[in-house]
C-alpha cells in the first residue's frame, strides 16, 4: 500500500527539500520533509504511523511527487543507507513548473536589426510572466533563439534547427517581414502558431496563405482606417491617390480602396509611378484632385513634391496624406535628383497630414504587467548596451514585450489556467492539431492592455493599434490627434491649422441654382389669358342671352357654349403652366402638374371637340347615299352632345388612369456646370424643374396620338365641307376656319415645346401663346360675326327676321334641289343608254331568227294589225321605253 503524505505549504522543507540535513543514527534515517509544491510517498505506512515515528529503517525508499503539472527536478527517489543518510543528498529535489519552449528568430543585423532591442524586451517579458502565479502556474516559458540577420536564407537554416532539434517548440516568433513570410508558410505543416513582433507587410494578412500567423506589429494597412476616419470627419467623399509601384504600397492602396468603398467614399483618380512622378502629378492637376493620398518612400516623396510645387498642386484647396515614418526634416534634405530649393519644398509640403502607428501607449496607465509605458522604457533602457537611438528596433520593443504577454495569456487559457479545464501543454507535438487549434482560438480572442496600447487582433491576425495623426505646421510636425481603430475612438486635440482657415472641399464647390421662368413673360401672358377668359365669358353670355334668335338657334348654340367653356379652361391652364419653384414649394408641385394636365386636356376636348362634332355631322349628312337623304331633313341634337361627351369621357378616363397609375411629380433636369468669373473654386450647377412621370413618353404618345388624329381628321372634314351649305348648322364654315387655325398651331407647338423643354422661357412662350392665339381665333371666328350681324341688322328686334331667314332658307333649298336634279338626270341618262343598247341587241337577234324561218317555211301573210310577227324570244311590249319624262327631266 502506498501513502501520499503532503505537508502543508506553510511548513518549511528540510533535508533534501530544504536547508537542514537530518541526523544519521544507527536506528535508520530521519524523516525528511517534501519540497515546495510537492509531497512524499511512504510505502507501507499510514498517515498516522508516519506522524508517530521519527526514523525510517535502512533500505527504505521514498518517492517525491509534485502538485498539478509541476515536475520533480533532481532525484525523484531516495533510499535510506546504513550510515543513516539518504542517497544523493548533495542534489536537492525541487518541484518546478514544466518548461514550454519558444523558438525565436531575432534580426541582430541586416536590413532591420530590430532584435537588438526586441530580444531584451522579450527576456523582460518572460521574467515578468514567469513570476506571475496567476498565469501559467504549472508552466514556465523558456526561449530558444537565433540571429536571422533579416535574411530568409539564414532564417531557413535556423528554422530547420528549431524544428528538428529537441525540445519541441510550441510557437515560433520571427521578426522582419521577409523572414515571417518564410516561417509562416512552413509553420502550418508542423501545426505551429507563428507570432511576429516586427512584420508590417500587408501580404501577411492573407489568411489562406498564412492560416496560423499573428503579429503584434500592425500591418501597413492600419493607416487606412485612420485615413477613412479623417475623410469622414472632414466630410470628404472624393479622394485621389498616387503611389510608388512596390508591393507594399500597392497592397496598402488596394485595402484603402475597399475601405473607402464601404464608407461611401470614392477614389476618383488613381495614379502610380516607378521613378518619375512628373506625369502622374500633372494628371492629378488635370483631374481637379483635391484630397490626395501619397504612398511612396522618402526619396520619392521629395521628387513628388518638387513636381507638386511646379504644378501648384498645394495651398488652401489641397490636402496631402503621407506616411508618418519619414524623418522630420525629410523635405529639407539635399537631393541632387530634384531641382527645387528648400524654400520651394517647404512651401509645397506645408499643411500635409501624416499617420503613424503608435507603438508606445501615450496614456500614463498601467498595463497587464503593472508597468506604465514610461516605466517600461526606463527599465528597457537599463538593459541595453547602447543608447536607445543607436539600438535597432527600440521603437518596436514594446511590441515584442506585448507579444510574449499575448502568448502567455493564450497558453494560460488553453491549459485551463484560472480554474478552467484545459489541455496539457506538455502533450503538444507537431502532429497535435487539437492543441494548435485551441491556442489559435485563444490567441484570436486576445484583448488586454499592454505597454504598446490595447492589444487585439483582427480577423487576419494583424494587430489593431492606435495611430498618431500629425500635421506639418510652420515647417514642423504637430500632434493633432490619435485614433484607436479597435474602439473607433478618435482623440482630437483641435490643434489642426488650415491655410484657408478651414478644411478644403474635396472638389470644386458646386452651387445649385434653379432656372425660373421670366416673370415679365409670365405676367404678360397671364394678362392675355385673363383677357381671353373675359372674352370667352362675354361670348358665352351673348350666346345664352340670344339663344331664342333663329340665327343663333341655327348655329347649335349649346355646342358653341361648350366651345367657349373649353377656351376658358385652356386659357386658365396658362397660369399653372407658368408656376415653378419661384412661386410654389416642392410639396405643391405635383398638384400644379395635375392642374396643367387636366385644364389643358378638358379645355381641348370641350373646345375643339364641339367644333369637330359640328363639322363631322355636316360631312356625314352631305355625303350620304341618295336612299338616306331623309337624314338631312332632321337633326337630333342629342347625337351631337353625345359625341362631345364621348371625346370628353375619353380624356377623363385617360387622365384618371394616368394620375392613378403613374402620377406626375417634380423632376430635376441638371445642366452643365458654369464657371463664375469672380471665384474659380466655385461652379454653378443650373437645374430646371419639370413635371414628369416614370413612363412620361408612353403617356404623351397615347395622348398626343389620338389628339393628333382628331386634328388631322378635323382638317380633312373642314376641307371636304367647305362648299356645303346647310340651314341646320349655319356657321360650319367659320368652324372649319377655326379648326384650321387650332390644328396648325397645335401640330406645330407640341413638337417644338418638347424640343425646347430645357429652355423654360421659350417652351412656355410657345405653349402659352399657342393656347392664347388658338383660343382668341376660335372665339373671334365663331362669335364676332354673330354679334356683328345681330348688331348691324338688329335681327333680335326685327319683325321681318323670320321672313328674311325663310327667304334665305328658300334660296338655299332651291340651290340644293337644282343640284340634286342634275345628279338624278345624269343617273337616268346612264340607265337609258343601257336600255337602248339592250333593245338594239334584241332587235338584231329577232331579225336573225326571221331570216332563218323564211328559208325553212314559205312566207306568211302579213298580220292585219300591221305589226311585225312575234317570235318566241321577242321581248314584250314593256321593253318599249317612253322617253318623254326623261326628256323633260334632262331638259
Amino acid at each position: 500500500m502506498l501513502l501520499l503524505l503532503l505537508v502543508p505549504l506553510f511548513l518549511r522543507p528540510l533535508g533534501a527539500g530544504g536547508a537542514q540535513t537530518p541526523n544519521a543514527t544507527s536506528e535508520g534515517c530521519q524523516i525528511i520533509h517534501p519540497p515546495w509544491e510537492g509531497g512524499i510517498r511512504y510505502r507501507g505506512l499510514t498517515r498516522d504511523q508516519v506522524k508517530a515515528i521519527n526514523f525510517l529503517p535502512v533500505d527504505y525508499e521514498i518517492e517525491y511527487v509534485c502538485r498539478g503539472e509541476r515536475e520533480v527536478v533532481g532525484p525523484k527517489v531516495r533510499k535510506c543507507l546504513a550510515n543513516g543518510s539518504w542517497t544523493d543528498m548533495d542534489t536537492p529535489s525541487r518541484c518546478e513548473r514544466r518548461a514550454v519552449y519558444i523558438g525565436a528568430l531575432f534580426p541582430m543585423s541586416g536590413g532591420w536589426p530590430g532584435g537588438q532591442a526586441c530580444q531584451p524586451a522579450v527576456e523582460m517579458a518572460l521574467e515578468d510572466v514567469n513570476s506571475r502565479r496567476d498565469i501559467l502556474p504549472d508552466y514556465e516559458l523558456k526561449l530558444i533563439h537565433h540571429d536571422s540577420k533579416c535574411d530568409p536564407g539564414q532564417a531557413t537554416k535556423y528554422l530547420y534547427e528549431l524544428l528538428y532539434n529537441d525540445p519541441i517548440k510550441i510557437i515560433l516568433m520571427p521578426g522582419c517581414s521577409s523572414v515571417s513570410t518564410l516561417v509562416a508558410e512552413a509553420a502550418r505543416m508542423w501545426n505551429l502558431i507563428v507570432l511576429s513582433y516586427g512584420s508590417s507587410s500587408p501580404a501577411l494578412s492573407n489568411r489562406q496563405r498564412f492560416p496560423t500567423f499573428f503579429r503584434t506589429h500592425p500591418s501597413a494597412t492600419l493607416h487606412n482606417p485612420t485615413r477613412v476616419k479623417l475623410f469622414e470627419k472632414w466630410g470628404w467623399k472624393k479622394i485621389a491617390t498616387i503611389q510608388q509601384t512596390t508591393e507594399v504600397f500597392t497592397s496598402t492602396l488596394d485595402d484603402l480602396e475597399e475601405r473607402v468603398k464601404e464608407a461611401g467614399i470614392e477614389i476618383t483618380f488613381r495614379q502610380s509611378f516607378f521613378s518619375d512622378p512628373a506625369v502622374p502629378v500633372k494628371n492629378l492637376k488635370r483631374q481637379d484632385a483635391r484630397i490626395i493620398v501619397g504612398l511612396f518612400y522618402e526619396t520619392e516623396a521629395r521628387k513628388v513634391f518638387c513636381e507638386v510645387y511646379k504644378e501648384r498642386l498645394f495651398g488652401k484647396k489641397y490636402v496631402w496624406f503621407l506616411i508618418g515614418w519619414y524623418a522630420d526634416n525629410w523635405f529639407k534634405t539635399y537631393d541632387p535628383s530634384i531641382n527645387c530649393t528648400v524654400e520651394e519644398m517647404t512651401e509645397a509640403v506645408e499643411g500635409h497630414i501624416t499617420t503613424e502607428i503608435v507603438m508606445l501607449n501615450p496614456a500614463n496607465t498601467r498595463s497587464i504587467s503593472n508597468m506604465t509605458s514610461q516605466e517600461f522604457v526606463e527599465k528597457l533602457t537599463k538593459r541595453l548596451k547602447r543608447h536607445p537611438e543607436e539600438t535597432g528596433g527600440f521603437q518596436e520593443a514594446p511590441l515584442a514585450y506585448d507579444a510574449i504577454w499575448a502568448l502567455a495569456l493564450a497558453l494560460n487559457k488553453t491549459s485551463g489556467g484560472g480554474g478552467r479545464s484545459g489541455v496539457r501543454l506538455e502533450d503538444f507535438n507537431y502532429n497535435n492539431q487539437t492543441i494548435t487549434d485551441q491556442i489559435y482560438r485563444a490567441m484570436n480572442s486576445s484583448s488586454f492592455e499592454g505597454v504598446s496600447g490595447h492589444v487585439v487582433f483582427d480577423a487576419s491576425g494583424s494587430r489593431m493599434a492606435w495611430t498618431l495623426i500629425e500635421q506639418l505646421q510652420g515647417g514642423s510636425y504637430k500632434k493633432i490627434g490619435y485614433y484607436d481603430s479597435t474602439k473607433d475612438d478618435l482623440s482630437w486635440s483641435k490643434t489642426d491649422k488650415w491655410i484657408g482657415g478651414s478644411p478644403p472641399a474635396d472638389q470644386t464647390l458646386v452651387i445649385k441654382t434653379f432656372r425660373f421662368l421670366s416673370q415679365k413673360l409670365f405676367i404678360s401672358v397671364s394678362v392675355l389669358s385673363s383677357l381671353g377668359i373675359v372674352l370667352a365669358v362675354v361670348c358665352l353670355s351673348f350666346n345664352i342671352y340670344n339663344s331664342h334668335v333663329r340665327y343663333i338657334q341655327n348655329s347649335q348654340p349649346n355646342l358653341n357654349n361648350l366651345t367657349a367653356v373649353g377656351c376658358s379652361l385652356a386659357l386658365a391652364a396658362v397660369f399653372p403652366l407658368g408656376l415653378d419653384g419661384y412661386h410654389i414649394g416642392r410639396s405643391q408641385f405635383p398638384f400644379v402638374c395635375q392642374a396643367r394636365l387636366w385644364l389643358l386636356g378638358l379645355g381641348f376636348s370641350l373646345g375643339y371637340g364641339s367644333m369637330f362634332t359640328k363639322i363631322w355631322w355636316v360631312h356625314t349628312v352631305f355625303t350620304k347615299k341618295e336612299e338616306k337623304k331623309e337624314w338631312r331633313k332632321t337633326l337630333e341634337p342629342w347625337k351631337l352632345y353625345a359625341t362631345v361627351g364621348l371625346l370628353v369621357g375619353m380624356d377623363v378616363l385617360t387622365l384618371a388612369i394616368w394620375q392613378i397609375v403613374d402620377p406626375l411629380h417634380r423632376t430635376i433636369e441638371t445642366f452643365a456646370k458654369e464657371e463664375p468669373k469672380e471665384d474659380i473654386d466655385v461652379s454653378i450647377l443650373p437645374q430646371l424643374e419639370h413635371c414628369s412621370s416614370k413612363k412620361m413618353n408612353t403617356w404623351l404618345g397615347i395622348f398626343y396620338g389620338y389628339k393628333g388624329l382628331l386634328l388631322l381628321l378635323g382638317i380633312f372634314l373642314a376641307y371636304e365641307t367647305k362648299s356645303v351649305s346647310t340651314e341646320k348648322i349655319n356657321d360650319h364654315r367659320a368652324v372649319g376656319m377655326a379648326i384650321y387655325n387650332v390644328a396648325v398651331l397645335c401640330l406645330i407647338t407640341a413638337p417644338v415645346t418638347m424640343i425646347l423643354s430645357s429652355q423654360q422661357d421659350a417652351a412656355f412662350a410657345f405653349a402659352s401663346l399657342a393656347i392664347v392665339f388658338s383660343s382668341y381665333i376660335t372665339l373671334v371666328v365663331l362669335f364676332v360675326p354673330k354679334m356683328r350681324r345681330l348688331i348691324t341688322r338688329g335681327e333680335w328686334q326685327s319683325e321681318t327676321q323670320d321672313t328674311m331667314k325663310t327667304g334665305s332658307s328658300t334660296n338655299n333649298n332651291e340651290e340644293e334641289k337644282s343640284r340634286l336634279l342634275e345628279k338624278e338626270n345624269r343617273e337616268l341618262e346612264k340607265i337609258i343608254a343601257e336600255k337602248e343598247e339592250r333593245v338594239s341587241e334584241l332587235r338584231h337577234q329577232l331579225q336573225s331568227r326571221q331570216q332563218l324561218r323564211s328559208r325553212r317555211h314559205p312566207p306568211t301573210p302579213p298580220d292585219p294589225s300591221g305589226g311585225l310577227p312575234r317570235g318566241p324570244s321577242e321581248p314584250p311590249d314593256r321593253l318599249s321605253c317612253d322617253g318623254s319624262r326623261v326628256h323633260l327631266l334632262y331638259k
